[in-house]
């Protein structure tokens, strides 16, 4: 061969993906190789590829996928920094696959992966826009679950039906099986709150999905720890908040404002114990006001941008930002409500105007600088 000739690479082999896997990861390293040998049991004859993703773990969940894929293609890991939640991930990870039929599961391998392949078979025909695991319906089971776990379950699905009127037993269920274009008909009017994906979806959808639901038996977790906590139910209340009245107000700045509604509280009490102490009034105003601040935040951080929470340094920057952009504010509802009192308005309509437009002034600034996007 002359030695200018190019060798010319191999043409890549596309493969067409019938079935995407698409599954929300925050530290389960032990569970992602066991869940792709399982996945490669149960999937013969389909072509799938699975698509984790990982809320920037810290126990090396994306390097173990990352590894694995290195030589297995079917498997895909997109990794989050800066952002979390189980509803967003998931739709980040629908998004990011071509194949026409998606899955959503677990990575703890609670959810039966065996029952992948009817849940495939039930799309074939077009007629079915979403297949749900269910745990509720004859055949299925919720496990080794205790009372109180089952009943607040229970509670959560009977309130659910304030959002959503499809006569489905487990609208709480993690495990499903959709088609693309009932995914692409839902997802611009689709929350991401919290964690119920498939509630989200059907709540959103702008005609009711065609559904069925196939029993499996919700398992014992094996490795890793839950990520059930207090807030999980906060989260969920969110989620029915936002599909209750977001088309209206947006149910952040509905929080946000709440909790405004406690800082002052806070500047209140915190100012009567200063001058209680013997404090001149400015030198009091001032210890309340930053108390007020210094709460709004801390609860902001915990509650309204739970998803975007700030951690080590982050926390301090944006507790500074937060600070100077509502001292801007104030300003700015001072002067709002000195100029429509002095144009003889009453006294409570230029409170009202001022306070308004400083509560939406700090929560425009809060969203932009305090709890951007992770750039």
């Amino acid at each position: 061969m002359p030695a200018n000739d190019a060798v010319e690479a191999p043409a890549p082999v596309w493969v067409s993906r019938q079935l995407a896997v698409v599954v929300p990861t925050l530290n389960e390293s032990a569970n992602v190789p066991v869940l792709v040998a399982r996945l490669h049991e149960v999937l013969r004859g389909i072509e799938w590829e699975v698509v984790f993703v990982d809320d920037d773990s810290r126990d090396g969940t994306a390097d173990v996928a990352r590894r694995i894929a290195q030589s297995d293609p079917r498997v895909r890991c997109l990794q989050r920094i800066g952002r979390r939640g189980l509803s967003s991930a998931c739709i980040e990870g629908i998004l990011a696959t071509s194949a026409p039929v998606v899955a959503v599961m677990d990575a703890d391998l609670q959810h039966d992966e065996s029952l992948l392949p009817d849940m495939f078979a039930a799309l074939a025909d077009g007629s079915l826009d979403i297949v749900v695991g269910s745990r509720h319906v004859p055949g299925g089971s919720v496990g080794e679950w205790d009372e109180k776990r089952a009943a607040i379950s229970n509670f959560a699905t009977r309130l659910s039906r304030l959002i959503v009127r499809a006569d489905i037993a487990d609208p709480m269920s993690g495990f499903f099986m959709l088609r693309r274009e009932a995914f692409d008909a839902a997802v611009r009017n689709l929350s991401g709150q919290g964690f119920k994906i498939l509630l989200d979806l059907f709540a959103s959808s702008p005609r009711p999905p065609r559904f069925r639901e196939l029993p499996f038996t919700f398992r014992t977790r094996q490795f890793g720890q839950s990520k059930l906590d207090s807030m999980v139910a906060w989260e969920y209340l969110m989620l029915i908040a936002d599909k209750l009245i977001g088309h209206i107000i947006p149910v952040r700045f509905v929080l946000f404002a709440l909790i405004g509604g406690v800082g002052v509280g806070v500047n209140l009490i915190v100012l009567d114990l200063a001058l209680s102490l013997g404090l001149r009034f400015a030198p009091a105003e001032t210890v309340a006001t930053l108390a007020a601040m210094v709460s709004n935040f801390m609860l902001n951080n915990q509650l309204t941008y739970r998803d975007r929470r700030l951690k080590g340094w982050r926390l301090v920057r944006g507790l500074v930002t937060f600070s100077v952009g509502c001292s801007i504010g104030a300003v700015a509802n001072i002067g709002i409500a000195a100029q429509i009192f002095g144009e003889g308005q009453s006294w409570w309509l230029a409170g009202l105007a001022g306070a308004l437009i400083g509560a939406v002034w700090n929560y425009a600034i809060a969203s932009t600088y305090t709890w951007g996007r992770a750039k």
